[in-house]
């Protein structure tokens, strides 16, 4: 699970825009190219040697948010003669265009991912690449790395492979468009097929014990008084489906790393601390969410709401308490201990997103090398060891959740000293401070810190009244602070 992006209206921007900025100062945000960089980038273009193979004549389809240009996926579903189904999936092909060791490269391990904030992202690759002569925009012909997933008619997946190719996408939808045209049966069938499919995934996921929750946006506005105002948007069922291919990929991808011995997974270890388990059925209990005796975390999970604000305050406090994902490097059959990726169910990497990830180039070349039965490029051999550290250096999580503590401060600037409604879902008693914690709050929706004032020990769990002592989007931390009168 992952915390979904915030969008803001164009008043709410404008309002936040000072504080936004400093924001990206505070964390040294590269927000231009050097010219270097600019001036490499049109050489790749200029210079790119395109994939032989002709694959332009299949009808690809994109689903992306409507102003995203760096567009990483495309598809085609089918029906099989015989049964079962096809499918078709072009990743961006950046290291058509991204040579090892220039400085198109230099720059990319800098910077490690693209950073997305309300106003403006910050790409991991100049516009050019990433809005342009890579990014699978329709009616353009790019280079992909297509992968081809063949499916039985229950959605288990048969086989599976990768090699390059041209490709062109003869359709771009957004996800609400999208939904419509398949709710309406006005879908082509290839779209229409990513419901079948999708659904029929999502019940093999099931089936094999992972967990996969599409949480709702957080949006912001600015409303007539000049107040802010959060709430949560909920996620599109298509966007579970989308995702769905997605994960088939990364899972195959995974596999074939195994199969020949070299690679990198992004790893997960179940959290089996019964601590963690007795904290988080405390948080349900204090969230009035029923977790019955026997009902497992991923079957209470899949039965949860994130349209409903409790429902959403426990998945994004059980996904922080259990144990965070890493990546694992492994080479010459050297097999690492865990291969799983826990929430998943399965070995899992991180490959559809080489736009806005750099592990994804690395993975991408990794798996077309297996599957033309050839030996990996030295240039990708020679980075691998070192990809868990630079992915460690990343900033999107950091900037993800300073831009929520902004914001959640500036929905509450105006009301320091209310008294709120609030659950305890989190205590530092660990930690030596059992006065400390965060709360939850349904109206707004808000989580934050919380300090007992009144000489009492927080309990996990319990329903308390919380004062608003602080709510400044300028505060070095902190941002929103409640108190216990």
């Amino acid at each position: 699970m992952r915390r979904r992006p915030m969008h803001m209206s164009a008043q709410a921007q404008a309002a936040l825009r000072t504080a936004l900025e400093e924001l990206r100062a505070e964390l040294k945000v590269p927000l231009s190219f050097p010219k270097r960089v600019l001036k490499a980038a049109d050489k790749a273009v200029a210079d790119a040697r395109m994939p032989d193979k002709d694959e332009t004549d299949l009808p690809f389809f994109t689903i992306d948010p409507p102003t995203s240009q760096d567009l990483d996926q495309a598809m085609h579903l089918e029906r099989r003669s015989g049964g079962g189904y096809r499918v078709y999936y072009a990743i961006a092909d950046v290291a058509t265009f991204v040579r090892s060791g220039s400085p198109l490269d230099v720059e990319a391990h800098d910077r490690i991912e693209t950073l997305y904030f309300p106003d403006l992202k910050v790409p991991l690759h100049p516009p050019v690449l990433s809005e342009g002569a890579a990014s699978l925009l329709p009616g353009k012909d790019r280079p992909a790395l297509l992968w081809k997933h063949d499916l039985d008619a229950h959605g288990n997946l048969t086989a599976s492979s990768v090699s390059r190719a041209m490709i062109r996408s003869k359709a771009r939808f957004d996800y609400a468009s999208a939904q419509k045209d398949i709710d309406n049966g006005t879908a082509r069938e290839s779209l229409a097929l990513l419901r079948e499919i999708g659904r029929l995934r999502e019940a093999v996921e099931i089936a094999r014990g992972g967990i996969s929750v599409n949480l709702p946006d957080q949006e912001v506005t600015l409303d007539e008084d000049g107040s802010f105002r959060l709430r949560y948007a909920a996620a599109l069922p298509i966007e579970g489906w989308n995702e769905q291919i997605s994960l088939m990929t990364g899972m195959s991808a995974a596999q074939i790393m195994l199969d020949t011995g070299t690679g990198i997974l992004r790893t997960q270890r179940e959290q089996a601390d019964q601590n963690v388990v007795k904290r988080l059925h405390d948080i349900a209990k204090a969230l009035g969410i029923v977790w019955r005796p026997g009902v497992s975390y991923a079957t209470l999970v899949r039965g949860l709401d994130p349209a409903n604000q409790r429902h959403m305050a426990f998945l994004s406090e059980a996904t922080g308490t259990m144990l965070r994902a890493e990546y694992t490097v492994f080479r010459d059959n050297q097999k690492p201990a865990n291969t799983m990726h826990a929430a998943i169910a399965a070995p899992y990497t991180h490959c559809t997103a080489p736009l806005r990830r750099l592990v994804d180039r690395y993975t991408g070349e990794l798996c077309v090398a297996a599957c033309a039965d050839k030996a990996p490029p030295n240039w990708v051999l020679e980075a691998l060891h070192c990809l868990p550290c630079d992915a460690a250096r990343g900033k999107s999580a950091l900037a993800d959740r300073q831009t929520v503590d902004l914001v959640e401060a500036a929905v509450l600037k105006d009301r320091v000293g209310e008294v709120f409604d609030a659950a305890v879902i989190d205590t530092d008693a660990e930690r030596g401070r059992p006065r400390d914690g965060r709360v939850f709050l349904a109206d707004p929706a808000v989580l934050a810190k919380v300090e007992s004032t009144n000489g009492l020990e927080l309990q996990l769990g319990a329903s308390i009244r919380v004062r608003l002592k602080r709510a400044n989007p300028a505060a070095d931390e902190d941002k929103v602070l409640f108190t216990v009168p």
